[in-house]
């Protein structure tokens, strides 16, 4: 009798674990495509192959992550349309390029609304953040993943250092296609002149530019440096490049996969952030050691400058933004 009770638990068990085989090999098998502008080797690179080994980990192998660099799935202008369309599965996005779209995100890409890179962190990853980001996909239906890389943007040119504000006039600075951005080099006294990313590098190697500003990993990664011998640290935009997914993709997941994808994002987030915070100064060594020469003006008129174009971004954008503008200068006391 106690035998054949030791027999029906064993045939039980293995009946269980079968059936739970089933359940793990009934998830959907998917491909994640996973899109961005600038070369393996960037930030964007480094958070996307790490995403791409904890997904797969955290999916047991049912979500496949396929890395495609170098704007093989279009350009960031058009890569946030082809998310709502779901033409696309991810892509990584500068905030700046996300506006034209969703338009409460500038409140991030305002000058120097962030006072040091723990402030940044702390306003995406808090209420600031989730708020903002959760409008965005009841808005767009695009999804957010994680924030990407913080980074500040450094300036470089080809025709003189940068050591004080009035130096800044009357150069020609590529900008990115966003309102705030262009009214924050008019401030600062240069002439901002509206280009698409995919632009950039031949503008600037023909002179229809003097300059521009990117992350320092941008500009090693392109190689700016071969090009324009100076570089100004003003720290004036902290900018940072969401990991995005189209709803389409995101509706082919069943809700641990989703849950494994969100996980898997957050983590990569937080290692690649880890190592782009530690980088900068690295790398602005790097550029110096490469034929830049580095200055480090004093902020003070530029931040004056800036005020003035938060204030009025505020009063043209309306109570919502002005009320999240509110939030995040509280953040930093």
């Amino acid at each position: 009798m106690n035998r054949k009770r030791i027999i029906m638990t064993m045939l039980s068990v293995m009946a269980l674990g079968l059936f739970l085989m089933g359940e793990s090999a009934l998830a959907k098998k998917v491909t994640m495509n996973i899109g961005w502008s600038t070369p393996l080797e960037h930030n964007y690179g480094i958070l996307s192959t790490k995403f791409k080994e904890l997904a797969e980990k955290y999916t047991n192998g049912t979500v496949e992550v396929k890395l495609r660099c170098c704007g093989q799935l279009g350009t960031e202008d058009g890569a946030f349309k082809s998310l709502q369309l779901g033409t696309i599965d991810a892509f990584i996005i500068t905030a700046n390029n996300i506006s034209p779209h969703f338009p409460l995100i500038d409140v991030f890409v305002l000058p120097y609304i962030f006072q040091n890179a723990e402030h940044v962190v702390n306003v995406l990853d808090g209420p600031v953040g989730q708020e903002i980001f959760g409008k965005m996909r009841q808005t767009t239906k695009v999804h957010y993943l994680c924030y990407g890389p913080v980074v500040y943007r450094d300036l470089y040119n080809t025709k003189r250092p940068i050591n004080t504000f009035e130096d800044f006039g009357g150069l020609k600075y590529r900008v990115p296609k966003n309102n705030v951005m262009i009214e924050t080099f008019k401030a600062f006294g240069a002439e901002p002149v509206p280009l698409a990313w995919s632009e950039t590098p031949t503008a600037l190697q023909t002179g229809t530019i003097d300059g521009g500003d990117n992350g320092t990993d941008t500009i090693k990664a392109m190689k700016f440096y071969e090009f324009a011998e100076n570089l100004a640290v003003l720290e004036h935009f902290a900018a940072f490049s969401p990991l995005l997914a189209s709803d389409r993709f995101m509706s082919k997941l069943d809700d641990d996969q989703k849950a494994a994808v969100q996980k898997a994002a957050r983590e990569a987030n937080q290692y690649t952030n880890d190592i782009s915070l530690k980088a900068t100064e690295e790398i602005r060594s790097f550029l110096a050691s490469n034929g830049m020469t580095i200055t480090r003006p004093d902020k003070a008129k530029f931040i004056e400058a800036a005020m003035k174009v938060q204030n009025k971004f505020a009063e043209e954008k309306g109570e919502e933004f002005k009320s999240m503008l509110m939030k995040i200068r509280e953040e930093a006391k």
